[in-house]
């Protein structure tokens, strides 16, 4: 009796781990394929304004973004020129499919931390949260209009100190130069 169930507790186990093995790898929500219009290498240049968490003036930069983590998320690095000098800024969206949103995490080699949620509508990105930027916090809110082909947009962002009164603080202009690096 005791080699039946030791036997049987041999097959359990057995079939247990085959069955674990042959579990397929877990695949990106659908609605991530949303965040695919950000792909690829961009070019872009735009005007700050300023005042507060925003310093003003002219910039240009450059984006690349791609999948990374078996496509769960969007990774997007920047480096921006401006009169103060060159930063660089690495941001990170993905989808939560329990609260049905998108998030947004950016942090910039100044400090700076962005955290938030994005909401994409057809061609229009906005995000929205809250933002840390010279050791004080601001709330922020941005919108990224792709045109109809992908290949370009425009963006304009604001923040308040209050949450109530909102300042305008960069507004630039992308244009999409080439398709995403492979990995």
């Amino acid at each position: 009796m005791q080699r039946i169930s030791l036997l049987l507790l041999v097959l359990v186990v057995f079939s247990a781990t085959a069955m674990q093995a042959q579990a397929p790898a877990p695949k990106p929500d659908p609605e991530v394929k949303k965040l695919h219009a950000d792909l690829g290498h961009w070019t872009y240049e735009g005007e700050a304004k300023p005042g507060p968490g925003c310093l003003g003036g002219k910039f240009t930069g450059e984006m690349t973004c791609q999948m990374i983590l078996g496509g769960f998320f969007l990774r997007c690095r920047f480096t921006e020129k401006d009169a103060n000098g060159e930063w660089r800024n690495l941001e990170i969206d993905g989808y939560d499919p329990v609260n049905k949103n998108f998030t947004h995490h950016s942090y910039g080699d100044d400090g700076a931390s962005f955290s938030g949620v994005l909401t994409i509508t057809g061609n229009t990105w906005r995000y929205a949260g809250s933002s840390v930027s010279g050791g004080k916090q601001h709330q922020y809110k941005g919108t990224f209009v792709f045109a109809s082909d992908l290949a370009s947009g425009t963006f304009k962002d604001e923040i308040s100190l209050d949450g109530k009164t909102w300042t305008t603080c960069e507004e630039s202009k992308y244009t999409k130069v080439r398709p995403a690096p492979k990995k």
